[in-house]
């Protein structure tokens, strides 16, 4: 079986001009045959691609090739199929939204922690273990011990920390999320408000799922991607997991038997959230959906 490469990338840089880096990279992953989403802001260059190997290749020696993106990370895994319906590449604010102004992850983060080093870490009594994603995706899994913030959003999190410093006295703190991107700005900001010990695991969840051997692993149970798969288990192996496309929640296989499930259009978790009309639009999508696949293409919007 013929797997899709999946590439996993973000780099803080300063882009004067972002508008004009946007067709010539659209243009070129659409003919490398790239599937997926790349944010571009002035602070620099976030997203997920999937295609085929010399696809991946091509963008990453692009992306290299810009000024100051020379030292530019990515991270790797694979799909059975593609993934993403189409590429998109955007121009936004910030490349993931803290919206906080004076935070700025060029100037100073956390220590960086090796997937090798992080169970160390996280086991030592002194130390506080905050994961920085929303709550939709810590309910799927999380290291263990680990403080869920409940946010709804990564901009909540100045929010919760205000209301929760006062908990992490004399603690040192560790933060992580999906692959290292969120941790940039929330160490600095941490940094910002007088925090002095501060670690984040490089690389995020998906490194450590990749190199740490499940038998020594302290994650417990599967990590949320934003893309087709919905999931990935240690080694990065695609999750159970499917996707209600009415809320964008990811859900169990046991989920998918609970009586308020209805494909394409409703779960137990956003039974309550939209009316009947909602649902009737979202009942059409998913039968677009099907349709499509039936012919043997991609509704864009599956």
């Amino acid at each position: 079986m013929t797997h899709v490469t999946v590439a996993a990338l973000y780099h803080f840089v300063r882009l004067p001009d972002p508008a004009v880096l946007r067709a010539p990279l659209r243009r070129l992953c659409t003919d490398a045959g790239l599937r997926g989403s790349l944010l571009l802001a002035p602070e620099g260059i976030n997203g997920t691609v999937a295609g085929p190997r010399a696809g991946i290749d091509r963008l990453l020696a692009h992306l290299r090739a810009i000024p100051g993106m020379e030292t530019l990370e990515h991270k790797e895994s694979s799909a059975a199929e593609m993934p993403f319906g189409r590429m998109k590449v955007r121009l936004k604010r910030e490349i993931v939204t803290m919206g906080q102004p004076g935070v700025d992850p060029r100037a100073g983060t956390g220590h960086y922690v090796d997937p090798a080093d992080w169970n160390a870490l996280i086991a030592a009594p002194d130390v506080a273990v905050i994961d920085t994603r929303n709550a939709y995706e810590v309910a799927i899994g999380s290291f263990e011990g680990a403080i869920d913030p409940g946010t709804e959003r990564f901009g909540d999190f100045p929010v919760w920390w205000a209301a929760n410093r006062h908990r992490f006295h004399n603690k040192r703190i560790a933060m992580f999320c999906t692959g290292g991107i969120r941790c940039e700005k929330s160490t600095n900001y941490l940094l910002g408000q007088g925090v002095e010990d501060v670690y984040h695991l490089k690389g995020g969840i998906l490194k450590y799922l990749e190199e740490v051997p499940e038998a020594e692993s302290l994650w417990r149970g599967d990590c949320f991607v934003f893309d087709g798969r919905v999931s990935v288990g240690h080694g990065l192996r695609e999750g159970p997991h499917v996707l209600c496309h009415a809320c964008r929640r990811p859900l169990t296989p046991e989920d998918t038997r609970h009586p308020d499930y209805e494909a394409g259009a409703a779960c137990h978790h956003c039974i309550d959230e939209y009316d009947e009309a909602d649902r009737d639009r979202f009942r059409e999508r998913h039968r677009q959906v099907r349709l499509a696949a039936a012919r043997g293409a991609r509704h864009l919007g599956g």
